[in-house]
């Protein structure tokens, strides 16, 4: 697959709860392993800034892009962030 560099640069990070990092850049978000391994891009119709993983379970990783904000279910929920301890 040839990526287009211009699409998209490393922003929002994300960790999910087996140590995979998620990152936006080039074309959607790329996930590596704790080890620093690319495993894949979840490709995005237009250029990906931000992401969160959200819901009760933190299973679904929500990406805000140029236009729109698009939703993702996945199998491993994501670290909640410190400040979620916080909430009650």
């Amino acid at each position: 697959m040839s990526i287009d560099a211009t699409n998209g640069v490393p922003d929002g990070m994300k960790v999910d709860q087996l140590g995979r990092v998620y990152c936006t850049g080039a074309t959607g978000v790329w996930v590596f392993t704790p080890d620093g391994r690319r495993i894949g891009i979840i490709e995005t119709p237009e250029v990906c800034a931000n992401i969160a993983f959200g819901g009760p379970d933190l299973r679904t990783l929500m990406l805000t892009a140029s236009t729109s904000v698009y939703t993702l279910r996945t199998r491993t929920a994501g670290m909640p962030v410190p400040w979620y301890k916080t909430r009650g």
